[in-house]
């Protein structure tokens, strides 16, 4: 049997942060893909340095918006800090995309070739520290009777495979489709901007899990957001989007409630 070794020194990042921890707004702010830090026993996985400010590494320019939204709603913020290409913590553990071999057209060595107790100690290390915490504050808020809805915050980039995308802002869902599309229209009536709906992607089961298992599973209403990177990638762009969300997602949410 293979033996899990430690996979973090003492004095490296934590798995996640948490800011606002007791703030009282209903909307529970997520990052899945908000770091990029590598543990130093992974070596950098084998990546060339100017790989790492890329989109394959981390969703860029959402831990800006994130905590400024966080701060504007006074709303508590949950954020991994760790590379999806060390282990991506909006998919399912064992899922092909987990653990990726290739990204986008870049190879990752760092992770051809794991065993079980490799995959596993990326999994206990980094993947269920970050959602352990974001169940132990859905029950928490479940136990003091607070209504929730939880905001799964992410970017993307603004051309994958040589295909551009137009988007702006997109809102992805699955089963429960209710808040998203409250949120659509709403920022469809800013006229200003092209709004995606369940595009450039989708939530299912199969392809993501902070939205199946956090928001799905408790029935909470839910919605899961994407900002193309491009219009976030500095302070004001940043600034700026946290501000338009801070205006729409509490009246959503309100409708929602309604």
């Amino acid at each position: 049997m293979d033996i899990i070794q430690p996979l973090l020194a003492a004095d490296e990042p934590p798995p996640v942060s948490v800011r606002n921890a007791d703030a009282l707004s209903p909307l529970l702010l997520v990052a899945d893909h908000a770091g990029r830090a590598v543990p130093r026993a992974l070596k950098r996985l084998g990546v060339a340095a100017p790989d790492w400010d890329r989109h394959i590494a981390w969703d860029i320019g959402i831990a800006g918006v994130s905590r400024m939204l966080a701060d504007t709603l006074e709303a508590t913020l949950i954020q991994q800090n760790y590379s999806r290409l060390v282990i991506d913590c909006n998919r399912p553990p064992g899922a092909p995309t987990s653990i990726p071999e290739i990204s986008e057209l870049t190879p990752i060595p760092g992770n051809v070739d794991l065993s079980d107790a490799d995959r596993e100690a990326r999994a206990r290390t980094i993947f269920w520290p970050y959602h352990e915490r974001i169940d132990s504050e859905l029950e928490r808020r479940r136990q003091a009777g607070r209504a929730t809805a939880l905001i799964a915050m992410h970017s993307f980039t603004p051309v994958f495979k040589g295909e551009a995308r137009s988007w702006h802002i997109a809102l992805l869902y699955n089963r429960h489709p209710q808040l998203a599309h409250q949120i659509i229209a709403l920022f469809r009536r800013e006229h200003d901007l092209v709004v995606g709906d369940n595009q450039p992607y989708f939530v299912s089961d199969a392809t993501d899990y902070t939205i199946p298992a956090h928001g799905e599973q408790r029935g909470l209403p839910h919605a899961l957001i994407e900002i193309r990177q491009d219009l976030i990638a500095d302070e004001d762009g940043q600034r700026q989007w946290a501000a338009r969300l801070a205006r729409l997602l509490p009246q959503a949410y309100a409708d929602v409630a309604a």
